[in-house]
């Protein structure tokens, strides 16, 4: 099943978006189809290999279509044109709304009829029909197909007022000219200033997309340098990066050493130490020493890309509130035209005044406009979810966002997710020798052991500089540990019960050993000649925001519960240190995917948060998945939201920005409706001119966009 994305000029309001949709979902072969409004776009899944089909059919809808995406000439609906068109109407409706309002009467006349009406008449009609005529031909092109839309209320109502103010003009009645001008320049006026609202609500993805390098040195065969286009690059390929440059592409450094600021991956503002060996990511920033990178991944495998994918998915995906609003949008139209018949039935039969019945009614087909229905949801999840890529936050889809807000439990991984996923040593204690010494040797045994404890060691050795030297006569003992010479000194590394063997070991070690023990620590005795010299403690250490993320969860009202497949004990002690509230120890992929749904069968609403492979069950049965950035790529795919870094504290934000978020759509939505019912009922009953139902109308667009344009400082 293909999929195919590309942009529509000509969408004025939500109804826009769902007959598109609609018409689209019609085709055969095709399985979905979104389109949306706030970003003009449509993404159709269908076994068609030729997009032309959905083209023609937009075009038949009497849309424009941007095929892929390239360039093209400014369409009557970009906001070029639209500048342009109010420029003109503005030159054109400034008299016309001056003579009215001030009952200017110019002295000559022709045909008995006063100059001012005939400069008003004739600088309104081109109006109308000059910078208005975009509305009137989409007005036409869905009466041919039976339907209607927010620019059939808009033509009809112009054209209303127009066509009885050239008749009243000629009968010697009022004329209300200003109100057709005016109602077709504030309309564009509102159009533009959405326009330029929604360009600013996407700009952090804008920003985020144009953050790779275009350039870059790659190593050629023979050593020398040269510059050469990102693009060109291929896995495999080595590049330099100076310090201060942007490292290209996402690689492993085979030489040099630096820190790498990468704030715009991870939020993270202090830099990270990258040594050989270490993974860099493209866009990030290299700042003191000079990295030789291998390429490992470009297009759209790169780290980068496929955060912008994350966003771009974000902005595509309809939350299932907005799909009723599209639904409501979808009928909202044909229902406002009975009522506007309505109310021009009851004001002539009431009064006799065909005057009266025709400004009521064009009244409430000026007012009713859905713009501000149809922009509620959508320009919420476009800010809410660029906001969150500036926090290392990245929402899959607007379902997450509504998801987010009903959250009673929070279930996390241990390893990778509240603990760093990887051991490390965490205490030294020594007995007559001093640590580096006891590290040295430790480092130089473990150097040739394959356990899996020993890269800890062998790691904490590297960062302290310490010496690692040569091993002979090395051997392990399975189940024990290991044993082996330096220099003609026996060495000893493993458990308390394989040194006993050879030597006593002093209280000291002993009561320190079980100490650690009890905090979850794997502890490993160290004998040099027939003396225990000292112990080693490793951990998968918890992540030193893990504690403070969980105590922001509660604070939010959410429990939490750490699920993991280890020991009972360790989980305990994992537990204590974070405050968590719940703890599932010793299970299973299977396991973790039952925890969830016994939960859910509660009725309780769960998130889950993990990175592996054994996680990506719960995550995509748990009401929200979230998954760690620093995890695999199924835990990735498996969550609807992605955090990059795997900073915890992350966890609680994407919680607060999605209930934000929520609420923005939630005022949204409620200002849209309450201002749709009582502006139609004032203009029913005749308390609102047609002039002014048209600034009210482009008010209430505008405010709704920037309610959601708040989210931009949550």
């Amino acid at each position: 099943m293909a999929k195919y994305t590309f942009s529509i000029t000509g969408m004025h309001c939500a109804s826009c978006a769902v007959r598109i949709s609609s018409a689209l979902k019609e085709l055969d072969g095709v399985t979905d189809a979104n389109v949306n409004y706030a970003l003009a776009q449509a993404h159709v899944e269908s076994s068609h290999k030729n997009p032309q089909a959905f083209y023609d059919v937009v075009k038949a809808e009497g849309y424009g279509v941007i095929e892929d995406n390239k360039k093209h000439k400014h369409t009557d609906d970009s906001p070029r044109s639209l500048k342009k068109a109010i420029a003109i109407a503005t030159i054109l409706t400034i008299p016309v709304f001056i003579l009215s309002m001030f009952k200017i009467e110019i002295s000559t006349s022709i045909m008995e009829i006063s100059l001012s009406h005939w400069i008003e008449a004739i600088l309104t009609t081109v109006v109308v029909f000059g910078p208005g005529i975009g509305f009137h031909t989409t007005a036409l092109t869905q009466l041919k197909k039976g339907r209607a839309n927010m620019d059939s209320l808009i033509s009809m109502g112009t054209l209303a007022a127009l066509t009885f103010s050239w008749w009243s003009m000629f009968v010697g009645g009022h004329v209300y000219f200003e109100t057709a001008a005016v109602i077709i320049t504030l309309i564009l006026i509102g159009r533009y200033m959405e326009h330029i609202s929604k360009g600013r609500a996407s700009e952090a993805i804008k920003k985020l997309l144009a953050l790779g390098v275009k350039e870059a040195h790659k190593i050629m065969k023979d050593g020398i340098l040269s510059d050469v286009q990102v693009d060109t690059l291929k896995v495999g390929d080595i590049v330099r990066v100076l310090p201060g440059e942007k490292i290209p592409l996402d690689g492993i450094i085979v030489h040099g050493n630096s820190s790498v600021d990468e704030s715009m991956l991870t939020g993270e503002s202090l830099p990270i130490k990258k040594e050989e060996g270490g993974k860099v990511f493209g866009a990030t920033l290299n700042q003191k020493g000079s990295l030789d990178i291998k390429i490992s991944a470009i297009g759209k495998d790169t780290a980068l890309a496929k955060i912008a994918k994350l966003v771009e998915d974000a902005q595509q995906q309809k939350a299932p509130m907005q799909k009723l609003v599209d639904v409501i949008a979808g009928i909202f139209v044909p229902i406002v035209l009975l009522i506007a018949v309505i109310t021009f039935a009851g004001w002539f039969f009431s009064t006799g005044s065909i005057e009266s019945a025709l400004v009521a009614s064009v009244a409430v087909l000026v007012i009713a406009c859905p713009c501000a229905l149809g922009l509620a949801t959508p320009t919420a999840i476009l800010v809410g979810t660029g906001r969150a890529a500036q926090h290392g936050v990245f929402i899959k889809n607007g379902e997450a966002l509504e998801r987010g807000e009903h959250i009673d439990i929070i279930m996390l991984d241990k390893t990778g997710t509240i603990t760093q996923g990887k051991p490390v040593v965490t205490d030294i204690v020594v007995d007559g020798m001093d640590e580096e010494g006891l590290l040295s040797v430790a480092a130089s045994l473990e150097s040739s052991s394959e356990h899996p404890l020993a890269a800890s060691i062998i790691s904490k050795a590297k960062k302290e500089m310490v010496d690692i030297q040569k091993v002979n006569k090395f051997s392990s003992v399975t189940g024990k540990g290991i044993k082996g010479y330096v220099d003609d000194i026996e060495i000893r590394i493993g458990r308390k019960s394989f040194i006993e063997e050879a030597t006593s070991i002093a209280s000291k070690l002993t009561d320190a050993a079980t100490q650690f023990e009890h905090q979850a620590k794997t502890v490993v005795y160290v004998m040099v000649n027939d003396t225990c010299v000292g112990i080693i403690a490793i951990a998968d250490e918890v992540k030193k925001e893990s504690a403070q993320a969980i105590q922001q969860l509660h604070a939010l009202g959410i429990k939490t519960a750490m699920v993991t497949g280890d020991n009972q004990k360790t989980a305990e002690a994992i537990a204590a240190q974070v405050s968590v509230t719940q703890i599932h120890a010793e299970v299973f992929p299977d396991d973790k995917l039952q925890i969830v749904k016994d939960e859910q069968k509660k009725g309780k609403k769960i998130a889950f948060v993990g990175d592996g492979i054994n996680d990506a069950p719960a995550l995509t049965q748990a009401d929200l998945g979230i998954a760690m950035g620093t995890g695999t790529d199924i835990a990735i795919e498996a969550g609807q939201i992605v955090l990059v870094g795997g900073d915890p504290l992350r966890i609680p934000k994407a919680i607060k920005l999605s209930r934000k978020t929520f609420t923005t759509i939630k005022q949204n939505l409620f200002w849209a409706f309450i201002y749709n019912s009582v502006g139609i009922s004032l203009a029913a009953l005749g308390f609102l001119n047609p002039m002014f139902a048209a600034g009210a109308m482009a008010f209430s667009s505008i405010s709704v966009l920037l309610n959601s344009l708040r989210l931009k400082h949550a």
